[in-house]
């Protein structure tokens, strides 16, 4: 219930962001290591959205999970979340 009412108050936000401000803003966070995990099949975010963050934000490492979707739990971005914070605590990168 509770992920439920967080998920509907930022979906009637607008998730608290304009139109295109990650990527508008991303001079403000490209020092910052990042890996942008996506999953190939995701509906809620489709691939294309992490695909333009990624052309505005070349820095960051893109990994694409062919057969995953949008869920974190899912084995494919399980693995790939884990492997990505294992690289960041073993030498600070992603």
């Amino acid at each position: 219930m509770g992920l439920g009412r967080l998920e509907a108050h930022y979906f009637l936000n607008d998730a608290f962001l304009t139109d295109d401000q990650l990527i508008c803003n991303v001079e403000r966070i490209r020092h910052l290591p990042a890996v942008i995990i996506q999953g190939r099949y995701d509906v809620v975010c489709p691939p294309r959205s992490a695909w333009r963050l990624h052309q505005a934000w070349p820095e960051a490492r893109f990994e694409m999970i062919e057969d995953a979707g949008h869920a974190a739990f899912e084995p494919g971005i399980a693995s790939a979340l884990v492997a990505a914070t294992e690289r960041f605590k073993r030498d600070g990168t992603l």
